[in-house]
């Protein structure tokens, strides 16, 4: 592994921008129709994306292969990294440690996410039409809507400061202007993200989002 870092790392960089940085960018246009058009628009965003050919295939090798490697290796990585950030106080030494903490809050809130939604899915305890119901029990339980906030702000973050530090590994941003160029593009992106998600997160606490009673019977073994 450590002969072979360099190619491992490259692979991690891809792998945390392309397809996975395609996925947040998708599960973000889903999740917001529930702001901008309410459950029938949420549930024809799922049932858009669960029509796709191939489906299995490209969830097994675009999104759930991708993830475990990238946050298994990330987690190696974060274990092997040299937190310096009290001895370095600039910007980006606190960025670096930042996308470390942020990326294993973000491994556990993705399976925990996963475990909420698509594998209660899988499992037959709810159904697609179910998820929007599912996300109003979440979102208006306090413990879990702050929780899902962090998780969601971590995601958020971790993925625009990884592609900050992508463009750079990739040769794209050269230059130190070009960095600082790019360091402001991708916070941008992280604020704006941030906000189509949590408005998301806010939208799913509507009465209108309030249903199946197998979600709350789900949910309510959590509490």
């Amino acid at each position: 592994m450590k002969g072979n870092s360099y190619y491992w790392r490259k692979l991690h960089s891809l792998l945390g921008v392309i397809p996975l940085g395609g996925f947040i960018l998708v599960h973000l246009l889903i999740n917001f129709q529930s702001f901008e058009r309410g459950p029938e628009g949420f549930s024809s965003g799922v049932h858009l994306v669960n029509s796709l050919p191939l489906k299995p295939l490209l969830e097994i090798f675009g999104i759930y292969i991708p993830i475990l490697f990238h946050g298994v290796y990330g987690l190696y990585m974060a274990y092997q990294s040299n937190m310096n950030s009290g001895q370095y106080t600039y910007g980006r030494n606190w960025a670096f440690t930042f996308q470390r903490i942020t990326g294993v809050i973000t491994f556990i809130f993705v399976f925990w996410h996963f475990f909420n939604t698509r594998l209660q899915v899988y499992l037959g305890t709810i159904t697609h039409d179910d998820l929007g119901s599912t996300m109003h029990q979440i979102a208006t339980n306090p413990t879990y809507f702050v929780l899902y906030v962090i998780g969601v702000l971590s995601a958020v973050f971790h993925f625009s400061n990884g592609l900050w530090a992508f463009m750079i590994s990739w040769g794209v941003t050269i230059s130190p202007r070009s960095q600082q160029i790019s360091s402001k593009i991708c916070m941008g992106v992280f604020v704006l993200v941030s906000l189509l998600f949590l408005l998301s997160l806010i939208a799913f606490t509507g009465e209108e989002f309030k249903g199946a009673a197998n979600a709350a019977v789900l949910l309510g073994r959590y509490s």
